[in-house]
């Protein structure tokens, strides 16, 4: 990253110590501040529901993908993805052994088919790679997917499996893209400012070059949400008792009991995507916002 980048970082307004996150975390404030607090201050944290199968199929291409590059040169083959994907296939959240081995077929052909499509001598300069950098106001870290040297740059590369089509828009207004690629920049000294999705459904790169203004942009934005974050963190941890013992179960895995100005300031956000949340069970808003959804309802059948 440039040093226009970092000379534009805000100076004002910062909290008193770094706040140390990942975009999913800052990701998850801005969706339901409820979640968040389920998430990453109750604590033991509220039960989940049942795994998704579409996360099962994402998680075992992304493994696949990554053990691939990982193989001598001579077993990178299409071949080879398809047993790392196999060998390694998680198969919770599906209906039954029936649906599971249907999806895990068309799994291999994606993998296979997208490895296919790569050079195998073009070894990526770093496989779910975590990278890490830090402005006045937040030390943010994250993992990589994939980390490709194009001539004299880094292009940070994402794996999709979703059923949903990509456009650039999704490219452009990811945050966890752009702070990777600004972490990648600080750490290896080598410019980075394309971000590309391959979405291995359709075959489809969606790529999106950053400008430093740009980037500065995303950075500014995660410095605003994580401000507000760690605002409400230490509130919560001025009024929130203690909590239990380490490994004390809450009865009925349930999330804590807070007083009323902590579940104000983390209020619910309801809409469509409650049906997806894992912490459904443990929230009236997000049941009345839409229905309950099956492990398997994700799936693109």
């Amino acid at each position: 990253m440039s040093s226009a980048v970092q000379g534009q970082l805000p100076l004002e307004g910062m909290p008193r110590r770094l706040y140390s996150c990942t975009p999913s975390r800052l990701n998850t404030w801005l969706d339901c501040r409820r979640r968040y607090r389920f998430t990453y201050l109750d604590r033991p944290a509220p039960s989940k529901g049942p795994a998704w199968a579409h996360n099962s199929v994402g998680a075992s291409v992304h493994n696949a993908l990554a053990g691939w590059w990982r193989e001598p040169y001579e077993r990178r083959t299409p071949l080879t993805a398809a047993i790392l994907l196999t060998n390694g296939w998680i198969t919770e959240g599906f209906r039954d052994a029936e649906q599971s081995g249907r999806w895990l077929a068309r799994a291999r052909d994606l993998v296979s088919g997208y490895v296919a499509t790569l050079d195998p001598s073009d070894d990526p300069v770093g496989v779910e790679r975590t990278v890490a950098t830090r402005t006045k106001v937040i030390a943010v870290s994250g993992r990589i997917d994939r980390l490709d040297r194009r001539g004299d740059e880094l292009v940070v590369v994402d794996y999709k499996t979703g059923r949903r089509p990509l456009t650039q828009d999704d490219a452009r207004s990811s945050l966890a893209l752009a702070v990777y690629a600004v972490a990648a920049s600080t750490m290896m000294r080598t410019p980075c400012r394309t971000v590309e999705l391959h979405h291995l459904p359709t075959g489809e790169i969606v790529e999106w070059r950053h400008t430093d203004e740009s980037l500065v942009r995303h950075l500014r934005r995660a410095e605003d949400l994580a401000t507000e974050a760690a605002a409400a963190d230490e509130r919560y941890r001025e009024v929130v008792a203690a909590p239990p013992p380490r490994g004390a179960a809450r009865e009925g895995g349930g999330p804590a009991t807070v007083p009323a100005e902590i579940d104000e300031l983390f209020a619910p956000n309801p809409g469509p995507i409650c049906s997806w949340c894992d912490f459904r069970r443990h929230c009236p808003e997000g049941r009345a916002a839409g229905p309950e959804r099956r492990p398997w309802d994700g799936l693109a059948e």
